[in-house]
């Protein structure tokens, strides 16, 4: 018997490569993946209008200050950069000994040994971007090399980017095998998987690639690497929280969330825990499941550790800094004596 045979479409298959397609188009037909962009943007708007303001409050704030994956991903990045980078986390704590560090620090991977040679602050992890990001366009031997010594170096967490071509080419198994490997590198380490939702062109492709992560092994899934624009938004963190509550209720499995890239306010955090409070539940309100990356003017950042900060500081560096660090940086000089 030929193993191979001719479909409709003309084209020759063999039962293996059929077999594999139907995998992986059987996963995702137990999910709602047709989805009309401008709905999902209606209904986006509508959460955000109706919650929002009812969680601008302190303690939310306080809150996602602990959600934050701080990240330095620059060209310029040294030895001593990451070095001084890692120390100005480690004096937070003396600083404000009674508000929650950053839930991570995150670096490129060759730079995971000087975070953990520096860090000395408790419950803050290390994460690494790995796997040819932040094109993710490399060889699967040199993605699992590189993420092996991330591990070895003392990462506890790797972040990775999906085979975004090979997805957009119908090619799931490459992209899904790719993940599961990864994962299997990682072990009981973190795996994120970032969608690089501005390149997926739909929401439609957003739920798939969001189902096909998470079927393959992701503890996170992760909007954007923030080297590409779009970055995140909040109709993709709608779509992928979406996503993950069916996924749940399918399969038990719970399955973080992490926006990241162009998140530069206040404003703009609000609006993604909005999104994962509504959608997602108080379950997931922890930054086991919740994390917010940014990786914007760390000399803001400084000063709240430093302590070094007042009120008219803050308000003059707020042109070309990032928004969200400012406001962190006036929240804890006005609170300062509370804590």
């Amino acid at each position: 018997m030929n193993p191979n045979h001719e479909h409709a479409c003309g084209c020759e298959h063999t039962h293996e490569e059929e077999s594999q397609y139907n995998k992986y188009e059987d996963a995702l037909s137990k999910y709602q993946t047709n989805l009309k962009d401008d709905e999902i943007a209606e209904k986006t708007a509508r959460l955000i209008e109706k919650h929002l303001e009812e969680n601008n409050t302190k303690e939310v704030k306080k809150f996602l200050f602990n959600c934050i994956d701080l990240t330095t991903l620059k060209c310029t990045d040294s030895d001593t950069s990451v070095m001084k980078f890692t120390e100005k986390v480690n004096e937070f704590v003396d600083r404000y000994p009674d508000l929650k560090n950053v839930a991570a620090i995150c670096v490129y991977p060759n730079m995971a040994e000087i975070v953990n040679d520096t860090l000395e602050a408790d419950d803050v992890k290390i994460a690494c971007v790995s796997g040819g990001f932040p094109s993710s366009q490399t060889f699967i031997e040199v993605k699992v090399a590189e993420t092996a010594m991330a591990i070895h170096s003392g990462a506890d967490e790797i972040d990775i980017v999906i085979s975004v071509g090979k997805f957009l080419s119908g090619d799931y198994e490459g992209m899904c095998d790719e993940i599961e490997e990864l994962k299997e590198v990682c072990g009981d380490k973190h795996l994120k998987v970032i969608l690089e939702t501005g390149a997926l062109g739909s929401a439609s492709n957003i739920k798939k690639a969001s189902i096909l992560s998470m079927y393959s092994g992701a503890d996170f899934i992760k909007t954007s690497t923030g080297k590409e624009s779009p970055a995140a938004t909040p109709e993709a963190a709608y779509v992928m929280c979406q996503a993950i509550k069916e996924y749940f209720l399918e399969t038990g499995r719970k399955v973080g969330f992490k926006p990241a890239g162009g998140i530069n306010s206040v404003h703009d955090a609000l609006v993604y825990y909005t999104i994962v409070k509504e959608l997602l539940g108080e379950e997931w309100l922890t930054n086991e499941l919740f994390r917010l990356g940014t990786s914007r003017s760390i000399d803001t950042h400084t000063d709240v550790i430093t302590g070094s900060i007042t009120r008219r500081t803050a308000f003059s560096q707020i042109r070309g800094a990032n928004y969200l660090f400012v406001f962190f940086r006036i929240f804890l000089y006005q609170h300062r004596f509370r804590f």
